[in-house]
């Protein structure tokens, strides 16, 4: 992982996270955590899966695994993946399209490439965040919702396209239900153009996923993961193109800690969630049988921020 500071006044820092190789090629990146920056806003859990080109025969295949008191917001790029829970949702997922499934007190989910994408060459590039849920909901029960990308609003002026994944902003509104304020954005700048992040929210950050933007004449590239400082007046430009997120919201008065898959503000609900899997007292994901266990050397759960 590589951290460095900015010289642009609005900029607080940024990062950029090593590739890691899950084998078969395939690779992600995490933004968040990180030791230098563990939330912005309600997001603590940012991801990119890919980009990869999937061999024949060849897919992805998460093995169903547990979570509490997150939600989190799957969205592709390129490709497809097949989405089965505990509470017998059965969904594929395209690029454009939106999956948020809130843990709340408890949920299993597997994540893998359908039948028909493990035949002939396909590709795989998307992006999963997960974000803390409010203390009064962190035991709510759990839920899943899929919105086609033709739900999902968009808007395009002066060569600039935004797509509202979540929350408002720029004048959209997303139709995904969230527990708490938070804004996620999708930005396609053509050539030549400008955009401003919008100010209203305290903690923000922008992503690059493909091109360059520059802010100020500092340049940035893919899978920056570029951390503002609060309401700080930021302009991008990019000379020949680029396509990013935005993410932001306001900060939880509360502390939260994480382990593996757990999110919560007390540290022993978390130790109960991990006895629960131990013991398999979670719900089953219909028609699956693998799992995966909890991690051999467990390590304590990190309080963040």
């Amino acid at each position: 992982m590589s951290i460095r500071e900015s010289q642009v006044d609005g900029i607080d820092l940024v990062i950029l996270p090593p590739s890691r190789d899950l084998g078969d090629g395939f690779t992600v990146r995490r933004a968040l955590p990180q030791p230098q920056r563990r939330m912005v806003g309600p997001f603590i859990f940012f991801d990119q899966m890919g980009p990869v080109e999937l061999r024949d025969g060849q897919g992805l295949d998460v093995r169903p695994h547990p979570h509490i008191g997150l939600a989190t917001i799957t969205y592709l790029i390129d490709g497809e993946i097949m989405h089965r829970d505990s509470l017998g949702s059965v969904q594929s997922i395209s690029p454009g399209a939106v999956n948020w499934m809130s843990a709340g007190s408890g949920i299993v989910h597997s994540e893998r490439s359908p039948e028909t994408a493990r035949h002939g060459a396909a590709g795989l590039f998307g992006l999963q965040l997960w974000v803390a849920l409010p203390a009064d909901q962190e035991e709510s029960a759990p839920s899943f919702v899929h919105h086609d990308a033709a739900e999902i609003p968009s808007g395009e002026w002066d060569g600039v396209t935004v797509r509202q994944i979540v929350g408002a902003m720029d004048g959209l509104s997303s139709p995904v239900k969230t527990l708490s304020e938070m804004v996620y954005a999708e930005i396609v700048m053509t050539p030549g153009t400008r955009y401003r992040v919008p100010r209203d929210q305290v903690e923000r950050a922008f992503y690059l996923i493909d091109g360059a933007v520059t802010v100020d004449g500092q340049p940035f590239g893919p899978s920056e993961l570029v951390i503002l400082k609060p309401h700080a007046e930021i302009v991008l430009a990019t000379d020949r193109g680029a396509r990013l997120v935005i993410v932001g919201g306001e900060p939880f008065p509360e502390q939260r800690f994480i382990y593996w898959n757990f999110v919560s503000s007390r540290v022993e609900r978390i130790e109960q969630a991990k006895q629960d899997w131990r013991e398999r007292r979670f719900a089953a994901v219909p028609e699956e049988h693998e799992f995966i266990p909890l991690p051999a050397e467990p390590a304590p759960p990190v309080r963040y921020p």
